[in-house]
């Protein structure tokens, strides 16, 4: 890693100090400076050098003058306008046409295969600008949106290069491929984890059917569309933006010290009746935190250099990024490459060309998953090394099958790397005809290869950590993916009719292949050595298998405006999917509409001063989902050694039915209803957008048990087995102004609001149960049925803890022990069985927020985000996944009932027997929490002083990210994931971190 931060470290620096662009000494740039709507002069408007604290203002014509270097760039501020930043690039004359925030609603926004203007977006669609996304530390964008977007739920994962899970308004599927739709330049993905944040112009989240309904097929979770930088109009331009920090723990959960554990595990001795464990306890003193000898701070370094410029006939956008970050565990590292390159050609006046292409390496040093859960329950009267030098052993000290392991042994010979190679890009033409026709096509695709090798050696650390023969597994996957698309588009304005009609045809072809291999009794040189051919050839295993899938889509979209005031947006699409064929319906149609009503611009409005701008809105629209296993309605057999017959010496291989499918599968609709309002207060500085919306999912896939005494191998059955829908609210305000000596604010606040219903089921009120993560008696923790949640926690209500025998005898719990749990008899009949449960809590959060500002003064700018969740619920499955001595968390130990009166709220040190660990309302817990999401503070060198340099800017700032957080569960972060019938159950999260970075960004 040194080598290659030296490298890398070594060329920005030589970037910095050999780039040499043409420049010239001050000079003098005069101009005027109108209003870009009635083209009257603008006086006192503020003209300040980026990076500086020099400037001026126009007179009372709009005129200025102004000394400045030849490579500056003039910043143009005033009230009421959108700020503008331009370029001096040598030229002596520069007049301005400032926008209005009025006129804001003039700027496109991206949307399905094309932009509209923001006045005429009918349907309900969030932009967030590439630069917020890279202010952010997150090395995946997406994780960047957090508390950015009203309705829209983002929930991370701490492990390095991970991708996090978003949810818009609410769930919109339960089975399959449950994320968002990602369109990059056209092409469509399941995740973006090989782009560079910094890479991003634009992303466009299209949270209503009929903004999402032009990509039918894929739309029932969401859509977000991300625009990559292009090449712009001048002089090339350099750029290079790097930082380099670490990650540290927050939060990190006290376990209870070796004392304690000793003292705890005579307890439960005592309580199976059995003879202490520790003799005297209190010999052990604090022991071994074993959190503190595997975790560590962790290094993350980030660099991009990029290039852009272009003529009138060309442009050209090149980058180049290296991500190196190490884990929070010990010898956990990710690396990342990106390799990025854009040009576009005016070939003819009514001809373009272009392409973009990316690049992708990544390079991982994985740990073991179960690294965490050892962590949580290993003994802390272990030590990680006798005095001797091997290493401390569980054995050693009777602690049992469910405790014998030393975590330092699973991190030592743990040994597995995993490398993905990812090549995607899109070319296209666009043909203007006839003056208002546009023909453009496209060609787009996914090239991605995976490897995974994983090596266990023969080794013997302790009793429970040894093996007898080594194990060499290769897991290779690769993604062959494409899609073409053609659009003709007519656009024209004729009087006070506006209208624009698009149609258009994709196809696309999904192929996925993977072959896992393992030979034992692999020698072990160096990791270049390992090769399967070295183990034993008759044991040596290959499993192959892939799938592919294609569809077809035909849609179309007219937007219609009349005099700017009143609004029509209609669309519809037609997909097929090889997924339903031969056993459902192979085409679906998917059609919205929507309308708007710009009530500002109505005569009954002109002599009003409290609003600028008032819309009101309204959409209805219909989407699908596809993301179902391919041929889901086609039986298929298995094949293994169980199923040999031999005849006359000879083997044969059999085959068995054991799986179920359904004769007939539908595609998953969703429909969307919108109604929102827009408005601008206070000259424009204040803006508001709300809304209320309505999304229905019908006929949804679900999977349903079925007994399996009839021979299946899952006990499950897929269908479409329920409707389901999500109700929510919608508030975002943003407040912004600027004063004549240079100082700027925003201060935006988003809400959202949502709430999950089942609808109607199938089978009627009987229950869907899932989410037995960490349960170790076997039980299932959540119940989805007709009326309430998807995923919802189901259980015995508490009602105390049983302090005597006697208590225990009066009791429905005959068989319990003081000490244990007390259940609610919720329908009185004396016996505590399965119908005593009780909804305990949701796992679907019904309040997401968000407060991002920003402040700017003259050289210096600083950003604060706070995001947080609310109305949420987690199960802490931790507490009684146990199967012996594993460890307690010291508020556990802290609380604990160990005799009659010490606790009527924590149970006794036998929480993981079966009666206790079954799921109840102790493990459900409060999951909201708000957290100081990011903070970031700038300081750009003075121009005067960086032009002397022959550098158009340089900036340093500091950043923290998640460095507060307050919330009231008892793990590491109530930022639980999981599908969506086992959300919210913390069975050994990945724990969260904290980012601190230093960096730098340069501007040749």
């Amino acid at each position: 890693m040194k080598r290659i931060f030296t490298r890398i470290s070594v060329l920005a620096a030589f970037c910095l100090l050999t780039i040499n662009v043409a420049l010239a000494q001050n000079i003098t740039v005069k101009g005027k400076v109108i209003d870009g709507g009635d083209k009257t002069p603008l006086p006192g408007v503020s003209i300040l050098i980026k990076g500086t604290q020099g400037g001026t203002q126009t007179d009372v014509n709009g005129n200025y003058s102004l000394s400045v270097p030849a490579n500056a760039t003039l910043v143009f501020n005033f009230v009421g306008y959108t700020a503008l930043e331009q370029a001096v690039n040598n030229q002596t004359t520069i007049n301005v046409s400032l926008v209005s925030s009025t006129q804001q609603l003039e700027q496109v926004v991206v949307v399905g295969y094309g932009t509209q203007r923001k006045i005429d977006v009918t349907g309900s669609v969030a932009s967030v600008k590439g630069e917020e996304i890279s202010k952010q530390a997150s090395v995946n964008p997406v994780s960047a949106l957090q508390g950015k977007v009203a309705g829209v739920s983002i929930t991370n994962n701490g492990a390095p290069g991970s991708s996090p899970q978003i949810t818009i308004r609410g769930t919109g599927t339960v089975y399959g491929n449950t994320g968002v739709l990602y369109v990059v330049d056209g092409v469509w993905y399941d995740d973006v984890s090989f782009l560079n944040p910094s890479d991003i112009e634009n992303l466009s989240i299209l949270k209503d059917a009929s903004s999402q309904s032009i990509y039918g097929i894929r739309a029932a979770n969401g859509v977000v569309l991300i625009t990559t930088k292009k090449g712009k109009t001048g002089e090339p331009t350099v750029s290079y933006n790097g930082s380099i920090g670490f990650k540290a723990v927050t939060n990190q959960v006290e376990m209870a010290n070796a004392t304690e554990y000793a003292t705890i595990i005579n307890e439960l001795s005592a309580y199976n009746d059995a003879n202490p464990l520790f003799a005297n306890p209190s010999s052990f003193g604090n022991g071994t935190n074993w959190y503190n000898q595997v975790f560590k701070n962790a290094l993350q370094t980030n660099h991009q250099i990029s290039v852009n410029g272009g003529t009138e006939k060309t442009t050209y956008n090149f980058s180049l990024g290296y991500t190196n970050e190490d884990g929070i565990v010990k010898t956990q590292n990710y690396k990342r490459y990106t390799a990025k390159l854009s040009n576009d050609f005016q070939v003819l006046k009514p001809l373009k060309i272009g392409y973009t292409v990316s690049g992708t390496a990544i390079n991982t040093n994985d740990i073991d998953g179960a690294i965490f859960r050892q962590l949580y329950t290993a003994g802390p009267v272990v030590p990680v090394y006798y005095a001797d030098g091997t290493y401390g052993d569980a054995n050693d000290f009777s602690l049992g099958g469910g405790n014998n392991f030393n975590p330092q042994v699973t991190i030592d010979y743990y040994n597995q790397k995993s490398k993905n190679y990812r090549f995607t890009g899109s070319v296209y033409a666009e043909l203007t005809i006839a003056k208002n026709f546009t023909f453009r096509t496209s060609a787009g695709g996914d090239f991605g290869q995976n490897e995974v090798r994983n090596y266990v050696p023969l080794y013997s650390a302790t009793q429970g950590q040894r093996t007898t023969q080594s194990t060499l597994s290769i897991n290779r996957s690769e993604t062959r993916n494409w899609i073409l698309e053609n659009t003709l588009t007519y656009k024209n304005t004729f009087g006070d009719h506006n209208i624009t009609v698009l149609a258009g045809t994709t196809a696309q072809r999904r192929k996925s292949y993977y072959i896992n291999s393992t030979a034992f009794n692999v020698p072990y040189s160096s990791d270049g050595d390992l090769y399967l051919a070295l183990g034993t050839a008759a044991t040596r295993t290959v499993v192959d298998g892939g799938s592919l899938n294609t569809s077809a889509s035909y849609f179309g979209r007219v937007n219609y405006s009349y005099k700017d005031r009143y609004l029509l947006n209609a669309t519809i699409r037609r997909d097929g999917a090889s997924q339903f064929y031969g056993g459902g319906d192979l085409w679906g149609n998917f059609p919205a509409v929507g309308a708007g009503w710009v009530i500002s611009s109505e005569e009954f409005m002109k002599d009003q001063k409290v609003v600028n701008y008032l819309k009101l809105k309204g959409s209805w629209g219909k989407v699908g989902n596809a993301g179902v296993p391919i041929n889901p309605t086609t039986l298929t057999v298995s094949q293994g050694g169980d199923l040999v017959a031999f005849y006359n010496g000879v083997g044969y291989t059999g085959a068995n039915v054991n799986s179920l499918v359904p004769s007939f599968l539908n595609w998953e609709r969703t429909t969307g209803t919108d109604i929102g309002l827009e408005a601008k207060f206070l000259d424009n500085r204040l803006s508001i957008e709300t809304g209320v919306y309505n999304k229905r999912t019908e006929q949804a896939i679900f999977e349903i048990p079925v007994l399996s005494s009839i021979g299946t191998a899952s006990g499950k059955l897929i269908g479409n087995q329920a409707d389901f829908q999500n109700r929510g609210f919608e508030f975002l305000a943003t407040y912004a102004d600027q004063s004549k000596d240079g100082f700027s604010y925003s201060v935006s606040g988003n809400i959202g609001i949502n709430q999950n219903k089942v609808l109607s089921v199938v089978t009627g009120l009987n229950p869907i149960y899932s989410g037995g993560a960490g349960i170790a008696n076997g039980a299932l923790a959540t119940r989805t049925i007709q009326g309430g949640a998807i995923g919802e926690f189901f259980g015995y209500k508490v009602d105390g803890i049983f302090q005597t025998t006697a208590e225990v005898a009066a009791s429905a719990q005959k068989s319990a022990k003081p000490g244990d749990f007390k259940y609610v008899d919720q329908n009185g009949d004396g016996v505590i069985d399965g119908r005593d449960r009780i909804v305990l809590g949701n796992p679907n959060p019904k309040f997401t927020y968000g407060l991002n500002t920003t402040f700017g003064y003259k050289n210096f700018d600083l950003s604060i985000d706070i995001q947080g969740v609310a109305g949420v619920d987690v199960y802490n499955a931790n507490l009684a996944y146990r199967f012996g001595n594993e460890n307690f968390s010291k508020d556990f130990y802290d609380n604990r009932w160990h005799g009659a009166g010490t606790s009527n709220t924590y149970p006794s040190a036998a929480i993981g027997k079966t009666a206790n660990a079954a799921p109840n309302s102790f493990y459900v817990e409060d999951g909201s929490y708000i957290r100081l999401r990011n903070i970031q503070l700038g300081y750009a060198l003075p121009s005067l002083l960086t032009s002397k340099w022959k550098i158009q800017r340089v900036r340093f700032f500091a950043d923290a990210q998640n460095a507060i957080n307050l919330f009231g569960y008892k793990g590491f972060t109530p930022e639980i994931g999981g599908t969506p019938t086992n959300a919210g159950i913390d069975a050994t999260v990945y724990p969260l971190a904290a980012t601190y970075r230093f960096g730098l960004q340069v501007t040749f």
